[in-house]
């Protein structure tokens, strides 16, 4: 991979290529890409449609227009804009949607931040991207209150208030926002009325300009400040849409957090092609039934774990057959085949995608080959987990060596790290040339997952590089011990993290949550039926030695925290005389 070899160029030389013109860029043939200009579109092709629906609360494209640019003005009136972060502390509600045109109308950048983190954590964001404006929902002020609390007592003096806005909801307790009123806070509707509804919004001069920071998770240290530009944000959100086949108009339920990753760029998406969102505060099985009975539903985008809970959820709960096909966006996770599998039979059509916060969210796709139409079920569905190609707008994924970066053979059984490059790579992370040193190295994003390459070019995870399991020098995948311990019928939730074990170094510990109505008396004879249904459909040392029962821990978008289980792992200590 020294060599760049044909379609592998990325970036300018010193000199410039030659070609059959000298014409220049002017104002007229060339403007910077941001997916600001989607929302201006969408109120001018569709102004009466529905963009927003959230309880009694309904917008059109028209009206969110207005109201983006109300956000952009009220902010640049207070001298918000290039340079300036905002923060925004809320569920899926209008107002943090609208933040994402309007914030980035007044030059700033937008940052969603996760509404289940810890003051601390919070803390640590608002200072470390210099926070102007706080937007918080009303249920989540005294969190965003501690949260300004601790970073006043760490700068003192030095402390520069935020502009602290606070989101109300109808469909909350009133005492919340009376609260956060009572505390100084401006009500957003308030400061929406301090703008102007025709503002004269400027697009950015360079599409390199910041839209958008996020967060990494930060299991292990400070999480780290993911920077995104607006001509990344752009092609994502053509891309996304692309390859999901999202027509004009879809209607969107927002199970997805936008605070995840901008929603995987459907944010802007969503104004590209005119669709229509439907807001939840909270997920549930009956929120995304009703949603998809009542309100015509056709998309909506989740980790795996939260179709797991739809399609085990009882039926007094459930409403099938579906009126209409349903397309599901899956990532965060690797899905299983035999959710594929159950999701296909009751009328789910899903896309399967893989990606990270470093790269706008998914950004590689298992796209569906029309040969597969013709395959048994449980083979279109071991094909269908795989993570797939790159998206349109990702120009460089490979499978290679971390430390030659060589390519790894397209055999399904060679380990590498999955690395990508291109437009729908971050810039890089916020005040942190160390941790960029490390993420782009010889020229590729390294994502720190362990995949493997097929004869057809598909890649697929494996494991993170962190979580391989070592046991008696052997390699276990703990996605492909998932795999089968999720076909087990008692079985709801597992997850697999490497344990101490005195004789072979590691072994595999499951963790794992069991379907309502399943048998507990005896956790042991279960735990031992479910090592000997393991034994029966995988090589001896894959085998979990030991299984441990309970709810697992989750994070805002259904992934399970593996350092939370691998500390409790550690917690039970070494496996004792463990035997294959």
């Amino acid at each position: 991979m020294g060599s760049e070899g044909p379609g592998r160029g990325f970036g300018s030389g010193a000199e410039a290529e030659r070609d059959i013109d000298d014409l220049p860029r002017n104002h007229a043939n060339f403007t910077a890409l941001t997916p600001l200009w989607f929302l201006e579109r969408a109120a001018l092709a569709q102004p009466d449609r529905a963009s927003l629906v959230h309880g009694p609360v309904r917008y059109t494209w028209a009206d969110t227009y207005r109201r983006c640019r109300r956000l952009a003005s009220a902010l640049a009136r207070r001298s918000v804009g290039h340079g300036s972060t905002v923060a925004v502390i809320a569920p899926n509600v209008p107002a943090v949607y609208e933040a994402h045109f309007g914030v980035p109308m007044s030059g700033a950048v937008v940052n969603c931040v996760n509404i289940r983190l810890n003051a601390e954590t919070i803390a640590f964001l608002l200072d470390h991207s210099v926070a102007e404006v706080v937007m918080v929902d009303q249920e989540f002020f005294t969190l965003a209150q501690e949260s300004l609390r601790i970073v006043a007592e760490k700068k003192k003096q030095n402390f520069r208030p935020p502009i602290l806005i606070v989101i109300g909801d109808q469909t909350c307790d009133p005492k919340s926002l009376k609260y956060a009123l009572g505390q100084g806070a401006t009500e957003y509707e308030e400061f929406l009325k301090t703008g102007d509804p025709e503002f004269n919004w400027k697009p950015p001069k360079d599409e390199w300009q910041s839209i958008a920071l996020g967060y990494t998770s930060g299991t292990t240290s400070s999480p780290k400040g993911v920077v995104l530009h607006h001509r990344g944000a752009y092609l994502m959100a053509l891309s996304v849409a692309m390859v999901w086949g999202m027509p004009e108009g879809a209607v969107y339920l927002w199970t997805l957090p936008m605070f995840h990753c901008n929603g995987w760029c459907y944010t802007w998406a969503l104004a590209a092609f005119c669709g229509t969102s439907i807001c939840l505060r909270q997920v549930s099985t009956k929120a995304i039934y009703s949603g998809i009975i009542k309100q015509g539903v056709t998309h909506f985008c989740c980790a795996p774990i939260v179709m797991n809970n739809l399609i085990n959820a009882p039926a007094s709960e459930t409403f099938l057959p579906l009126p209409r096909v349903v397309n599901v966006m899956l990532a965060g996770a690797a899905p299983t085949p035999s959710l594929l599998s159950a999701l296909s039979i009751r009328g789910f059509r899903v896309t399967h995608t893989y990606g990270l916060s470093e790269t706008y969210g998914p950004s590689t796709v298992c796209a569906w080959k029309p040969e597969w139409d013709n395959l048994p079920l449980e083979e279109r569905s071991r094909l269908h987990c795989r993570q797939g190609i790159r998206y349109t707008a990702l120009e460089g994924l490979d499978v290679v060596d971390p430390k030659a970066m060589d390519p790894v053979p397209a055999d399904g059984k060679s380990y590498g790290e999955i690395v990508m490059r291109g437009n729908a790579v971050m810039k890089g992370y916020l005040k942190n040339p160390k941790a960029n040193a490390e993420a782009f190295a010889h020229g590729w994003y390294h994502s720190g997952d362990l995949g493997v390459k097929h004869p057809d070019g598909y890649i697929e995870v494996k494991d993170r590089m962190k979580d391989i399991i070592i046991s008696g020098g052997e390699n276990i995948s703990t996605l492909e011990v998932e795999k089968v311990v999720y076909m087990h019928p008692a079985v709801l939730d597992a997850s697999v993290v490497a344990r101490a074990d005195e004789r072979w170094g590691e072994s595999p510990c499951a963790f794992v949550t069991l379907k309502e109505g399943s048998n507990t008396s005896d956790e042991a004879a279960l735990a031992s039926d479910i090592m000997k249904f393991c034994r029966e459909r995988m090589p001896g040392y894959w085998v979990p030695k030991s299984v441990i029962f309970g709810p697992l821990p989750k994070t805002a978008t259904g992934k399970i925290k593996k350092h939370e289980l691998r500390a409790k792992a550690k917690e039970l200590g070494p496996v004792k005389k463990s035997r294959m």
